[in-house]
């Protein structure tokens, strides 16, 4: 039984240690594939070294994440996003999206660089990774204004309602990322996703962030896409094998990665 992680920054410096055995673990785990979205311009070296000594396990995007958009170099780094994506082969575009948590001053120049890449990845033919973070709304909007059918993706780390989900499922060719949120005990995560159909559903770690119970407080690894997968199996009342089975066939469809 194998899994897909669609969502990892193994290439960040909290695995700078012991990175050979963080893989090799969820290889060891049956996590056959890795997803790496990138952060900045300062992340992308690592992440397609990562990806070289790797190559067929771990698989690079090429995005701006919203929480490193600033005025003083968003120039400079959405020139880096699309000459990247000239030169190298990616699966996607992210991690890219809008974040009202930590900065609701940058929303102008946050939204700017999301619909940038939005049309970097319809250009290239390429799904868009999404994080959205206290600002779900103000990011469907622009999916919503943008959508055809040159445009696909996954909002990463959902943490919606049924009528959040039901917005991402009518666009089109968009799935809902879930990760360790999903298993905590208080999130209402798993109330939501037992009202999903399975054919809409990703799995993913998010790793080092949000490691799911019962790891919390510790480092997130793929490795963890496991239980991630259990905690589903038991919400959707199916066996893990048919998790496995359909958030693999729906991660093969998005990124195209056989």
């Amino acid at each position: 039984m194998k899994f897909i992680d669609t969502h990892t920054h193994l290439f960040l410096k909290q695995f700078s240690g012991d990175i050979d055995s963080v893989i090799n673990n969820a290889i060891a785990s049956g996590v056959s594939k890795m997803f790496l979205p990138n952060i900045s311009s300062s992340t992308t070296k690592a992440m397609m070294e990562l990806c070289r000594k790797y190559p067929e396990n771990c698989f690079p995007m090429m995005g701006l994440h919203p929480c490193d958009v600033k005025k003083e170099s968003l120039e400079k780094e959405l020139l880096h996003v699309e000459g990247m994506l000239e030169k190298n082969k990616f699966i996607a575009v992210g991690e890219i999206g809008l974040d009202l948590y930590w900065d609701k001053t940058t929303l102008d120049i946050q939204k700017e660089a999301f619909e940038n890449q939005i049309k970097l990845a319809k250009k290239h033919q390429l799904p868009i990774v999404i994080h959205v973070r206290e600002s779900f709304n103000e990011a469907i909007e622009i999916v919503e204004k943008l959508n055809d059918e040159n445009l696909s993706g996954v909002f990463h780390c959902f943490t919606g309602d049924v009528r959040d989900a039901k917005r991402i499922t009518d666009l089109g060719n968009f799935y809902l990322g879930i990760g360790g949120v999903l298993t905590f005990k208080n999130a209402g995560v798993d109330k939501t996703i037992k009202e999903i159909d399975l054919k809409h559903l990703i799995l993913e770690t998010d790793s080092p962030y949000l490691t799911p119970t019962p790891f919390r407080g510790k480092r997130n690894e793929s490795k963890y896409i496991l239980n991630i997968a259990q905690k589903l199996a038991e919400v959707k009342g199916v066996s893990l094998e048919e998790i496995a089975e359909i958030t693999n066939k729906n991660a093969i469809n998005l990124f195209k990665i056989l």
